[in-house]
């Protein structure tokens, strides 16, 4: 076994935390360097959902069997209320947590806040306020999207509702994605997770706060708007000057739905364990990753080309049966669906390709981060 005593890991977000962390416990010397001045720069104490979908294997075991502590603030949704474009309601459930929800930003109890303590207890060396502009050495790039292919947008507040889950589709609410609202013990977040359309980002998120408000009753006390983006890519190797790319600076994301904090987690364990056994990151994570990144790729595809009608009979589908059961078969590789993928990566939009955002005089939330925060 081979490990090289000095590593440098840029970018302190979830990829980057958690492969610093395994490394330092092999005894690795780390260092994380931080343009910001924080973790969790990016959100607001928003609620993201952490999906427990994609593998048989509970996505906090898969953690806690990386050496990943799982001591943020979450809880497990085993089901939630899911509305078609027609606002039909679907009641939709697993026979295990289909998501984790769990608070990302700069607070206590939140995701980056925890594993930015783990990395600390371990003996990493983390320095805020340090942009990186060319790395020497052995080292991991972690700083996160440098391109927007979704954006979600919205309100976070308090709130005297119950703790749930609904999500709502319709091309007025979401182009291409869908809209949320998620509730836990008085806090809440509601959005806009737009695929495309970004130019009308106030329309939408408007048009979702209205639905939520006459199809599941909803009540804002201090609400705050935030908004966020996503990058997804099929990469060819993860690799840059010979350093392994993780998170979503690489576009590991899921390209259907934009849930990514797994695959992000997940490539930072691969490049670490790359670096520990001296193996061939690229080839890792083409094995681990990249069928479920093909997979969404191709579903991103079914989806854009099933229209109202598709996305009905699919939620009357997971309705019916044990969802999270259903979305593994889904989200699993299948030789069936496989030859669609050559048509699928054509078909896929590039990032910042959406028509109706010129990025002049644009107030989507892509254009208003370029504006204020330079890009690494």
């Amino acid at each position: 076994m081979t490990i090289r005593n000095d590593i440098t890991i840029i970018g302190a977000g979830p990829a980057g935390l958690v492969c610093a962390i395994v490394l330092a416990r092999a005894g690795c010397r780390v260092m994380v360097r931080e343009m910001h001045s924080g973790v969790g720069h990016r959100f607001h104490d928003d609620f993201q959902g952490l999906e427990n979908w994609s593998k048989e294997e509970d996505v906090l075991t898969e953690m806690r069997a990386a050496g990943i502590d799982t001591d943020f603030e979450y809880h497990g949704f085993d089901k939630g209320i899911a509305f078609d474009p027609a606002g039909q309601v679907h009641q939709v459930c697993g026979a295990r947590p289909l998501f984790y929800l769990l608070r990302r930003g700069r607070t206590e109890g939140t995701l980056d806040r925890a594993l930015l303590a783990q990395a600390l207890r371990a003996g990493v060396a983390v320095r805020f306020g340090d942009r990186v502009r060319h790395l020497d050495g052995p080292g991991v790039l972690a700083s996160g999207p440098r391109q927007a292919g979704m954006i979600a947008a919205g309100q976070i507040f308090e709130t005297d509702m119950a703790d749930g889950a609904w999500l709502a589709l319709g091309k007025s609410l979401a182009p291409g994605g869908y809209s949320y609202l998620l509730v836990q013990g008085g806090r809440g977040t509601v959005a806009s997770c737009m695929f495309t359309g970004f130019r009308d980002q106030a329309l939408h998120v408007r048009a979702t706060l209205e639905f939520f408000r006459r199809h599941a009753g909803l009540r804002m006390q201090n609400p705050r708007p935030f908004g966020g983006f996503g990058n997804m890519r099929l990469a060819r190797s993860a690799m840059q000057g010979g350093h392994p790319v993780v998170g979503e600076q690489a576009g590991f994301q899921d390209a259907l739905a934009g849930f990514g904090m797994r695959y992000a987690m997940r490539s930072g364990v691969l490049a670490a364990q790359s670096i520990i056994e001296g193996s061939d990151y690229a080839k890792r994570w083409h094995r681990e990753l990249g069928p479920f990144m093909k997979t969404g790729v191709i579903n991103r595809l079914i989806f854009n080309l099933a229209g109202e009608a598709g996305m009905n009979f699919m939620l009357r589908r997971l309705a019916k049966t044990d969802a999270g059961r259903l979305l593994r078969l889904a989200y699993g590789p299948s030789l069936a669906r496989l030859p669609l993928l050559p048509v699928a990566r054509w078909l896929y939009r590039a990032p910042l390709a959406d028509p109706s955002c010129s990025h002049v005089d644009c107030d989507c939330v892509w254009c208003q981060h370029c504006k204020h925060d330079e890009l690494r």
